[in-house]
């Protein structure tokens, strides 16, 4: 066994009362301390804290090899796989920035933030290849991986070549980019969010605290790694010793199965993500409780209801690619247990207040004054803290924009209520105006998705020659369900003041980002064509 000495040791110069913040060292504790404990599970393979760790030291061995220098940058159109684990502790152990790109752009905007990035290698899987053939990747070293875990693997033939000894550390501030993430974005080219070793570290720590994950945890794979590293549960499984169980694509009756049978304790989605879950046909009462941490856009109180009949514990969670993924949490109080189902639901699905290792989060209006904590007034969230990016890549014009007033500023419209828990009511560019009264898309989409037969839906706002704009919503319906436009408007009607209720509905699937995020934007395209302005 290597000396701990040898394991944890920086590039900085020795200070006893200080070591620089990196999610790295996660691992080396853990393949020191508990070696053969299962740490990654894929299907049949399984690999040992000993083995991952083995693996990192081999990929962070192996880029260097490659002449890179400190801060390059390695891309990876990876999906939830044990090679995308691999890049999240060996690029940074090598001193090297990671650039997780989304498995669902085009080749046209990987094209892009290839370029902007400036990486000078990318790992693609096999699935994903075609996107990246038609681009020109001079200068890009390309490594293709399989995802057998065999020899013939040209990663794992990379990994064989390269040394199993740990690299001398380059890192020498905590403060050193360890990702860029790109923004989804709604409209215009994604920028690139720059977190540091620091932030991950601690935002790492914080999803542990607020999710009670512990060393016997089971964590499934359903959030994207590329999407905010995974809210940073790439490297705070690793940090509590627990077991990584991936999973390539999201299958709502393949995570049932692994639920059952590998004793999952704890997963992460969207609500799109957890609607698929319980209304599939294997949804069953749990034997044990399942942790399941809810973000990606606000959750109903009927989808939070249904995942506690089933017997999961939602941790309905918030935050943006620039606060490294969640900010806040609607922490429970007890209290509310003794509320009507439908009170309790309502409380659950707002944003609360910043993570125990996070600064707590303002609403504000434009001058940035508190806006007073009566559950009414709109203003919109900022928050700060150690897992606030740094900037956006080769932005500098942006980042200043975004950091205004000392703050970040998130761009979410919220109200302030008097316990001091936050609610979010809208995106600014998605509050609807209509014949002078302001319109939440949320609170119609949260009354439409208590229809009995409706699965998911987004509302938008849509021109109207009366009223300027009325909103307008998109349904799927759930499977061997019916329900026509007028039944479910006339449902509004019972439930939202009448202004409120949309002035039409379409039935149709929805169009969605790869971490389930509703495009408004592809919506709003469509019903504002031809129109001069995008508002009434």
């Amino acid at each position: 066994m290597a000396s701990p000495k040898r394991v944890l040791r920086v590039a900085k110069e020795a200070q006893p009362y200080r070591t620089e913040l990196t999610p790295v060292s996660f691992l080396r504790r853990s393949a020191y301390v508990f070696p053969d404990k299962t740490a990654v599970v894929h299907g049949p393979r399984r690999y040992t804290y000993r083995q991952f760790e083995e693996r990192v030291n081999r990929l962070a061995s192996g880029l260097r090899a490659l002449g890179l220098r400190h801060l390059d940058r390695v891309a990876a159109v990876l999906p939830n796989i044990p090679a995308m684990l691999d890049i999240h502790y060996g690029v940074p152990a090598a001193g090297l920035v990671i650039v997780p790109i989304n498995t669902r752009l085009n080749s046209d905007e990987i094209g892009y933030i290839l370029e902007h990035s400036g990486a000078k290698v990318l790992f693609v899987d096999q699935e994903f290849e075609p996107l990246v053939k038609p681009l020109d990747l001079q200068g890009v070293k390309v490594i293709r991986v399989d995802d057998t875990g065999a020899p013939g693997d040209p990663y794992e033939d990379f990994l064989a070549a390269a040394s199993p000894e740990p690299c001398e550390p380059w890192t020498e501030d905590e403060y050193e980019t360890i990702s860029i993430n790109y923004t989804s974005g709604t409209t215009g080219r994604p920028k690139g969010v720059m977190i540091h070793h620091r932030g991950a570290y601690l935002n790492a720590l914080g999803e542990m605290l607020e999710t009670g994950l512990t060393s016997e945890a089971n964590y499934l794979w359903t959030l994207p790694m590329f999407h905010c590293n995974g809210w940073c549960f790439t490297w705070g499984v690793t940090a509590m010793s627990a077991t990584h169980v991936c999973l390539r694509r999201v299958d709502s009756g393949r995570i049932w199965d692994l639920i059952d049978q590998e004793g999952i304790t704890h997963y992460c989605g969207a609500p799109t993500v957890q609607i698929g879950i319980v209304n599939d046909p294997r949804a069953h009462r749990l034997a044990r409780t399942v942790t399941c941490a809810v973000a990606g856009a606000p959750p109903s109180p009927t989808l939070l209801g249904r995942l506690k009949e089933l017997g999961f514990k939602p941790v309905h969670v918030y935050g943006l690619t620039e606060t490294y993924g969640p900010h806040t949490v609607c922490a429970w109080d007890p209290a509310w247990d003794r509320l009507p189902a439908d009170e309790m639901a309502r409380k659950a699905a707002r944003q609360g207040q910043g993570y125990i290792m996070f600064d707590l989060a303002r609403v504000v209006d434009d001058k940035m004054a508190d806006v007073p904590m009566d559950g009414e007034t709109l203003g919109e969230v900022v928050m700060r803290g150690n897992n606030i990016m740094k900037g956006y890549f080769e932005q500098a014009d942006a980042s200043a924009e975004a950091f205004r007033g000392g703050w970040f500023h998130s761009g979410d419209l919220a109200v302030w209520h008097p316990d001091g828990y936050i609610e979010l009511r809208d995106r600014k560019k998605d509050i609807i105006i209509s014949g002078g009264e302001n319109i939440s898309t949320i609170e119609v989409e949260q009354t439409v998705a208590k229809h009995p037969s409706v699965l998911e839906c987004a509302v938008v706002a849509v021109p109207d020659a009366r009223w300027g704009e009325r909103p307008k919503a998109f349904v799927t319906l759930k499977p061997g369900r019916k329900a026509t436009e007028q039944e479910i408007i006339e449902f509004c009607r019972q439930h939202i003041a009448h202004f409120k209720c949309p002035a039409a509905i379409e039935f149709g699937d929805l169009p969605k980002t790869s971490t389930g995020k509703v495009q408004k934007f592809v919506l709003r395209d469509k019903e504002w064509k031809g129109q001069a302005k995008r508002i009434n």
